[in-house]
């Protein structure tokens, strides 16, 4: 059956790749987990680098979230800084030693020499696993952080304005394609 093989791909493709980031996070001393964590941080924006998005983007427990932020922080990765407007939120910011981090070790250089071989490096393959991820996360009725500019509540009020049809706020165009936890999914035929 396509469905079991196509399981079982994906399934030795993601062992695969843990492994490799396993391999690249040993050197500073990380496990795959710390690594997702700060990949996430360097690819979500300002409404989304929080512990409780964290939590949810990853899908683990509050607890081991509480304690991949402690390394991360302990290790100089990341650092935490109150909300301007309500400081009981605690918004996650990169380091430069974190982002140095994820430029030595993510993608792992396998991936990155096997994507060189897959036609077109690989733009039909990323377009199919998407539209998957979407097709998982509808199912299982969970948000699909996406990038601002693929929301149904963007907005475009000009050349280079953006704004986020759900806080009011501007957008910069480097926020335009940052994952976002309130990212809603554009119905198709829109």
């Amino acid at each position: 059956m396509a469905g079991d093989r196509l399981y079982a791909l994906l399934e030795r493709l993601g062992n695969l790749l843990r492994t490799e980031e396993r391999a690249a996070g040993l050197p500073h001393g990380l496990q795959p987990v710390h690594l997702q964590a700060l990949r996430y941080l360097q690819s979500c924006n300002r409404y989304s680098n929080t512990p409780a998005a964290l939590t949810e983007y990853l899908g683990l427990t509050k607890g081991t979230v509480s304690q991949t932020l402690l390394l991360l922080e302990e290790k100089g990765l990341l650092r935490k800084q109150a909300d301007t407007e309500d400081r009981r939120v605690i918004h996650l910011l990169l380091t430069e030693a974190g982002r140095a981090v994820l430029t030595q070790a993510l993608p792992p250089e396998l991936f990155k020499r096997a994507l060189t071989e897959l036609p077109g490096e690989g733009a039909a393959l990323e377009e199919a696993l998407t539209g998957l991820l979407r097709s998982l996360q509808a199912a299982n009725a969970q948000r699909s952080f996406g990038a601002c500019g693929t929301c149904k509540l963007f907005q475009r009020e000009g050349p280079g304005r953006f704004r986020c049809g759900l806080t009011q706020e501007p957008l910069s165009r480097e926020d335009s394609q940052l994952l976002c936890r309130e990212h809603e999914v554009i119905p198709p035929g829109h």
